[in-house]
Parts: structure tokens; sequence; C-alpha cells
């Protein structure tokens, strides 16, 4: 996790998903990148005039090049919360696209949901997790430093997801003092002729120096998301580690139940994996 990137709703002030991403980098000894995305209007009918085209593009271009202008003040920023090294980058386009994109030379990435902001929404926050490619951490709104990993709750079904979710929170777990496995019931593979290796959670953690409590959870999967927010603010957790479960219908992606739920409820920061 030494290279983050960060997606900033707006420029003018940073928020605190970016801060949260600031004082990672710094606790990781990494680099951030802040990532501003300006996305085009809606579409202008036909018999709107040409002249409200031309104020619509200038006002974009006018919002670009203001967004621009905030990089020697974003790595000043940065800077002053000990991040070694940052970079501050302006795209065009919209989020679900670019992101995946810019993803593809950070390890991480770290979003913020905004009830306030299209942008921040539930929806494109969870299609942002499931198509960046990278392990996310989603910071939810009014989250309050200072950043601290005492105890990380990890949700486990043994999936897949659930694996990769737990690969890539290694990092952040070795720091934790107390790491609860939220233990769910277990997802079953399709039946195949193959057989593919088992993966015991408990031992790879051991093998990692990460000791861990199990705490089972039964549960309907229509309730698992509420019962995993339940358990972690029990645990007194500081992060939840999660598998993210979706699918993609025609062009849109289709949550499971517990990432759905996460992802418009959860009350401390989330990363997830899908």
């Amino acid at each position: 996790m030494r290279d983050i990137l960060a997606l900033t709703l707006r420029h003018d002030t940073w928020p605190n998903g970016l801060r949260y991403a600031a004082e990672l980098a710094a606790m990781l000894e990494g680099r951030l990148t802040g990532l501003y995305v300006n996305e085009p209007a809606a579409a202008i009918a036909a018999y709107d005039s040409a002249m409200l085209v031309a104020e619509l593009l200038a006002l974009a271009r006018e919002e670009v090049e203001s967004a621009r202008a905030k990089a020697a003040p974003f790595q000043a920023w940065a800077a002053g919360h000990a991040v070694r090294g940052s970079e501050w980058i302006v795209a065009e386009g919209r989020v679900a696209e670019v992101l995946p994109h810019a993803a593809n030379w950070h390890d991480l990435l770290v979003l913020e949901r905004d009830p306030d902001r299209p942008a921040g929404s539930a929806g494109v926050v969870g299609h942002a997790v499931l198509g960046a490619g990278v392990p996310c951490i989603v910071v939810p709104p009014g989250w309050a430093p200072p950043l601290r990993f005492e105890r990380i709750a990890l949700a486990w079904n043994g999936s897949t997801e659930s694996i990769r979710a737990a690969h890539a929170a290694l990092p952040l777990l070795r720091l934790a003092g107390q790491v609860t496995v939220l233990s769910g019931r277990r997802k079953e593979s399709l039946s195949s002729l193959a057989w593919h290796p088992g993966f015991e959670l408990g031992r790879y953690l051991q093998s990692h120096g990460i000791g861990a409590v199990e705490r089972p959870i039964e549960t309907e999967d229509t309730e698992a998301g509420r019962a995993l927010l339940d358990a972690a603010g029990s645990a007194g957790a500081d992060l939840l580690v999660m598998g993210a479960y979706g699918r993609t219908r025609f062009s849109e992606y289709v949550f499971g139940g517990a990432t759905r739920q996460v992802l418009e409820h959860a009350p401390l920061p989330t990363l997830m994996r899908h």
C-alpha cells in the first residue's frame, strides 16, 4: 500500500476522505495522489442554443483550470500531513471510467461517501469499488480523525472476495492490536470435477504474525450487512474489512445485499475488495 489514490469530490477545500488518505499514506510511508474528476454536463438537447452550449463548455473549462491550479496547494497540504510524496491530477470524464484507469498504477483507492454529491452516492461509490480492480477504503460521511487501526473487524465467509479482502488488508491487519473475524455462512462453490486448494484463514493470518479471535454471525443473507455492522460496532472496530459482491447486468452493477447495506449505512471506514 505504498501508492494511494484518493478521489476528492471538491477542490475548494480538502474533505475528510482526502484527509483519511493523507494520514494513511503518512502512516504507511507511502505516496498520495489526489484525483479530481470534472464530469461532463448532461447531454444537451438538439433544440438548445449554440450560445448555451458555448457557455457550458466555457464553464467546464474554467472549472478544470481552477482545479489544476490547486496542485501546489495540495502538495503543500499533503506535506503538512507528513506525506513523503504527493501528486495532484485532474481528469475530465465519467468518474466510473476514470477511476479504473487511474487505479492501474496505485495499490489502494480511497473514496468518500457523500450523499450530498452525486459522485459520492452509495451507488457510484459501489460501482467504483467493483470496477476499480484494487482494494478500496470507503470513508463514511462525518469521519473524524485521528486515524487508527487498534481494532479491525474482518468479515469472512470463505468466498473468493473475502480471501482477496483479507490478503489486501494485511498491511493494516499487522498494525492492529486486535483482529476480530466475523465468521458468517460459508459460500458454497459451484459443483465441479476440478479440485481447488483449501484456504484456512486462521493459519494464513498466523503465518503473517497476526492473531485473531473469531466471532460467529448467524443471520439471514438479507440481514448480513446489518449484522456485520452491528458486530463491528460491538468489537469497537476502527475498520471493517470485507469482500464486495456484485455482478453486471447490462451496463450496470447489481450489488449483493451485504455489500449494498454496508455501502449505504457503514458508520466506520470499510476496506472492500471485489
